[in-house]
């Protein structure tokens, strides 16, 4: 239901919030894959940095042992018993590589050499002592060693392990993650090559890890984007499940909107919120001109839309069959505002309220009219009930004792803009009718129109044959209110006399009158 020229605005929006309701649980859904995801491979980088710790202490504990056995043979001559004990040491330790010794921080005998090797040992290249990451000696340059150290006096024992089980350990002790051993200033990664800058940062779940035994590190951390290829790798089908949700709650989101936005339903909203509102438009004795009644009309104040129109909610208010407790409200609002003000009224006040067909289907409509009008001293007011005909009334056994309930109650009967619709003389023969509203359409054609200004007096000829008052409706010039006086019409209702007002409005105007 346009109620305004904001429709294509709110269906915009509409189209928006469905938007966001399918983008919402996507994005969510994502947020959290996302988290669990890098959740998942900080557990995994720190499990892998713990193994590789363990595998390198294993490593080291071997080399270890095997300094541990040749340190009491540092100082001996470098002999064909010495020579054999530092090669069985390689064969029997396993990720042992080279074995040598050492006196007075030269090296002297070593397994790879069958006699003397004479070579210095500088103590500051080893971390507190111990370990050395160096890039190759004279047999394997550029290949990685991890040098162990045991010195006892000027006794020195070193064994060694090659960079081939060094490398082979960062590359197979994950799948997914990248590894760095680091030994002081020098660090060692997959490649294989001895590097002494700065240790690169992981961007994604970085772990460190230092070992409890040994003086060295390691880092393990994966490249950026990585939690999203993970996320590709193992959620593809919860990627789906996600798409098929966002696609659902948009949906429903879009059903609900339509739903709640659905004009029947906005207007039981408004009737909840009491937003329907009463206006009064005075009518007048056509030969005086004084105030003799008013007509109730019911307005929409929506809190965005503003004062609506009536012919913007009305039909369908009908058609929904909302009309009838709309009404109800009406009365007991027009009630309780004017109720305060009926001292200042004539007697007999006229208050006009529009009914519809759907009023005339049962007897509820005289508990209405009863409720309303014992809000006033007795005589006080005179209620009149204007049929409109955008719905036949059907002349049934209970629309006849409907309407001889509502005289009992000296509530009267108008027909509404008559002469225009298809039933007027069919209520005028069926029902028992005490006004006649003429047209607006006919009024406004006095002085212009022969052929309207003829229906309009053949109407007011009727009606008085019928003995039935008559209201002109839409009267706004001086010379259609003289013409109506002129031919005994007996109330004038238009612009002419004052617009639609609130209570407050109409009980001033009222007064001034």
């Amino acid at each position: 239901m346009p109620l305004t020229v904001n429709g294509t605005r709110k269906r915009a929006n509409r189209y928006l919030i469905t938007a966001l309701s399918g983008l919402l649980p996507i994005a969510l859904g994502v947020v959290i894959l996302y988290w669990q995801a890098e959740r998942t491979l900080q557990q995994s980088t720190a499990q892998t940095a713990r193994e590789a710790v363990r595998q390198f202490d294993l490593m080291l504990d071997n080399t270890a042992l095997a300094a541990q056995a040749l340190l009491p043979l540092a100082g001996q001559p470098c002999d064909n018993g010495a020579q054999l004990a530092l090669r069985e040491q390689v064969t029997r330790r396993p990720f042992v590589r080279a074995t040598t010794l050492s006196w007075q921080k030269h090296i002297y005998c070593s397994s790879l050499f069958g006699g003397d090797y004479q070579s210095p040992v500088n103590p500051d290249d080893y971390v507190d002592g111990t370990l050395w990451l160096m890039n190759g000696n004279p047999v394997t340059p550029d290949t990685a060693l991890l040098v162990y150290r045991l010195v006892d006096g000027d006794k020195g024992a070193f064994a060694s392990i090659d960079g081939y089980h060094l490398t082979n350990a960062l590359r197979l002790i994950s799948r997914y993650a990248d590894l760095i051993l680091q030994v002081g200033p020098g660090w060692l990664d997959a490649d294989g090559r001895v590097r002494n800058t700065a240790v690169p940062e992981f961007a994604v779940a970085h772990q460190h890890l230092a070992s409890e035994r040994y003086h060295y590190s390691v880092d393990a951390g994966m490249p950026a984007g990585e939690v999203w290829r993970f996320m590709e790798a193992r959620y593809p089908a919860l990627f789906s499940l996600l798409v098929f949700f966002g696609v659902l709650a948009g949906v429903l989101a879009h059903w609900l909107q339509k739903r709640s936005s659905a004009p029947t339903h906005e207007l039981q909203r408004a009737l909840g919120a009491n937003e329907f509102i009463a206006y009064f438009q005075p009518v007048v004795r056509g030969d005086t001109l004084a105030w003799a009644g008013c007509e109730v009309l019911m307005r929409w104040q929506h809190p965005k839309e503003g004062l609506v129109r009536p012919d913007l909610f009305i039909p369908l208010a009908e058609h929904s069959g909302l009309i009838v407790p709309m009404t109800r409200a009406l009365l007991r609002q027009t009630a309780t505002q004017l109720a305060p003000h009926a001292g200042r009224f004539n007697p007999g006040f006229h208050i006009g309220v529009n009914i519809t067909a759907l009023h005339c289907q049962d007897l509820d409509l005289v508990d209405d009219c009863r409720e309303f009008l014992a809000a006033f001293v007795p005589g006080q007011v005179t209620l009149v009930l204007e049929l409109t005909e955008r719905e036949l009334i059907k002349p049934t056994d209970i629309t006849r004792r409907l309407f001889d309930a509502l005289h009992q109650l000296g509530v009267m009967i108008a027909i509404d803009d008559f002469g225009t619709g298809h039933s007027s003389l069919g209520y005028l023969r069926n029902f028992n009718v005490d006004y006649l509203k003429i047209d607006q359409s006919f009024v406004a054609m006095i002085g212009a129109d022969a052929l309207s200004r003829h229906i309009l007096d053949s109407i007011i000829e009727l009606s008085g044959k019928l003995d039935l008052g008559v209201v002109a409706e839409g009267v706004e010039t001086a010379e259609q209110c003289e013409y109506l006086a002129a031919h005994g019409v007996d109330f004038l209702q238009g612009y002419l006399f004052g617009k639609p007002l609130p209570c407050d409005e109409f009980i001033k105007s009222l007064t001034s009158h």
